[in-house]
């Protein structure tokens, strides 16, 4: 996932993701739009949120696929959702942090016109992340699928006990955790639900699968990492009742005893957006004050 050179398409599409519901950041959104057309791009609003005055509404995520650069304006989880519209399109992603952390969408907003001139110039650089194909055999014989960027998660539902899951590394048996769930997170998603949980942070160029256990009903229960290039397959067993599948924080299916999840690492990566030397320490440092030393008794 080395950074290459932003080179944009030559065309002049660029659609806008706003955060919902958010007062600022649909005043941003508006502000962006008039810039860009000044500049002569045509504007579209993606789909799943209300028409920014002036834009063309992109009607289904195929037509996403066809744009040369997606702005984003809110949190992670607006960035997660500018992800799923693109289902792989391999579509460049400018994320404005207009949330609270903000892993995903590193720029300050009032940075916003300063950065999107760098990018419209090609000064920025591309990250290369990976991301997770979920394929999930069902016991009805049904099959199916989810991408994920951040991580998948199985987890217990609201009145059922703990969930037991066998889990097989490239059809090998590892073990059988009993636990509330299950984090299965990208490098990218190691800061976000894994970490919480206690697992590890990768840096984004490691080649791995993150295995992390929520509040797991063993002491020796530990997280588990796994090189990215064999399947990783989850199985329920008949004890657990039922629980939920999770792909980037949204519940997608309740999974019953003998489902198999398999999930290995998707074909495609996406692309993010970076100022060039953008350093992952230093934001750890901002986001996490990661290295931060804190006198005792003050």
């Amino acid at each position: 996932m080395k950074e290459k050179k932003l080179s944009l398409k030559s065309n002049k599409k660029i659609a806008i993701v706003y955060r919902i519901h958010s007062v600022d950041a649909v005043k941003m959104a508006k502000k962006v739009s008039e810039m860009l057309k000044a500049k002569k791009y045509d504007l579209y609003t993606a789909p799943e949120q209300k028409t920014i005055a002036g834009t063309k509404t992109v009607v289904s995520s195929n037509e996403l696929k066809d744009m040369s650069l997606i702005i984003v304006l809110g949190g992670d989880g607006t960035y997660l959702r500018a992800v799923r519209l693109l289902r792989g399109h391999p579509v460049p992603i400018l994320g404005f942090n207009m949330g609270s952390l903000g892993f995903l969408t590193s720029h300050p907003v009032s940075e916003i016109f300063e950065v999107i001139n760098q990018t419209l110039k090609n000064d920025m650089v591309l990250e290369s992340r990976s991301r997770l194909h979920t394929s999930v055999k069902l016991k009805s014989g049904k099959k199916v699928a989810f991408d994920a960027l951040n991580d998948i998660v199985i987890e217990r539902g609201s009145f059922s006990q703990l969930i037991s899951t066998s889990v097989y590394y490239d059809k090998n048996f590892v073990n059988n955790i009993k636990a509330d769930g299950l984090i299965i997170s990208t490098p990218t998603g190691s800061t976000a639900y894994n970490l919480a949980a206690g697992g590890p942070i990768l840096h984004p160029e490691v080649k791995a699968i993150v295995v992390t256990a929520v509040a797991p009903h063993s002491l020796s229960s530990r997280p588990l990492i796994f090189p990215d290039h064999q399947a990783l397959t989850l199985k329920l067993e008949k004890q657990t009742s039922t629980a939920h599948l999770i792909i980037d924080g949204q519940k997608v299916l309740e999974l019953s005893p003998e489902d198999e999840v398999t999930i290995t690492r998707c074909e495609k990566n996406h692309l993010m957006i970076r100022k060039p030397n953008h350093n992952f320490f230093n934001l750890l440092k901002e986001k996490l004050k990661f290295g931060d030393r804190y006198a005792s008794g003050t």
